[in-house]
């Protein structure tokens, strides 16, 4: 799907983050090889998501350490970040309601163009460059399993009359449009049915056998993962939301998606 190939290992160990209000999590170890399943196991407010961000070069830890491929945290997040994406996480990668899945796509595919490319990919010429956004998007949808021609609207569909599936499904295709080594997703089971939990198990352990590691927050771990427990509080257990929000979070990424997304915007006429 993209030019970067091949999942990462990821080792950690001892691995703290605090927040305002105390550890949102703490002492996590783990080992997987490349192309790893982890589930990042916990109940909500348990710090699933802060792990979720750390791993991913999202936030700062504040004790231990971690190794994700060549890059050690928290030193090189930037690296780990250049590697990774992030689908389904509240706040960070929120899907716009108002919009259609084919303007999502649209502009997920101007921003890795634009970007996402190499210098020697931004010479190209644009008509190459076009086709070559539309194999990514194509890929990624099949990867994702979602189907656009079984949408209400097909292509244009709105978000906000997807399914909680057809709209995760959504949020992972757009995280693989860039082809990342480590793909991280939020909440794979919140309000979901068994049989619809068991789909989204079913899409993660594909991407994750096609060789992207995989770091998925859930409430239940499914056979054959790699487990990490956040389910013993640390101590002063912050909320969730509060522990995001800790002052040593790293936040650098974010501020460069807004103003990527802005030019975005712009360049297709919906700024």
């Amino acid at each position: 799907m993209g030019e970067q190939t091949g999942g990462v290992r990821i080792v950690a160990d001892g691995l703290g983050i605090r927040g305002p209000r105390g550890w949102a999590v703490r002492g996590i170890s783990v080992d997987a090889e490349p192309g790893a399943l982890i589930a990042v196991e916990g109940p909500s407010g348990s710090g699933r998501t802060c792990l979720l961000l750390a791993l991913t070069g999202r936030m700062k830890a504040s004790e231990g350490s971690a190794a994700v491929g060549d890059a050690r945290l928290p030193k090189q997040m930037a690296a780990v970040r250049g590697i990774s994406a992030l689908a389904h996480v509240p706040g960070v990668t929120d899907l716009d309601p108002a919009l259609t899945v084919a303007e999502h796509l649209r502009e997920r595919a101007l921003l890795q163009r634009r970007f996402g490319a190499s210098l020697r990919g931004l010479l190209r010429p644009r008509g190459e460059r076009a086709a070559e956004a539309g194999r990514r998007v194509g890929a990624a949808l099949e990867a994702a399993g979602l189907d656009l021609e079984t949408l209400p609207k097909g292509p244009r569909t709105a978000v906000r009359d997807l399914e909680r599936l057809e709209a995760l499904r959504l949020s992972v295709a757009l995280a693989l449009v860039g082809g990342p080594r480590l793909l991280g997703i939020d909440d794979t089971d919140l309000k979901l049915s068994d049989g619809e939990r068991e789909e989204v198990w079913v899409l993660l352990r594909s991407l994750a056998d096609a060789g992207t590691t995989v770091v998925a927050v859930c409430s239940e771990a499914p056979e054959g993962a790699v487990t990490v427990s956040t389910a013993q509080s640390p101590e002063e257990p912050p909320a969730e939301n509060e522990a995001v929000r800790a002052d040593d979070t790293d936040r650098a990424d974010q501020a460069d998606q807004g103003e990527e997304k802005a030019d975005a915007l712009a360049e297709t006429g919906r700024a």
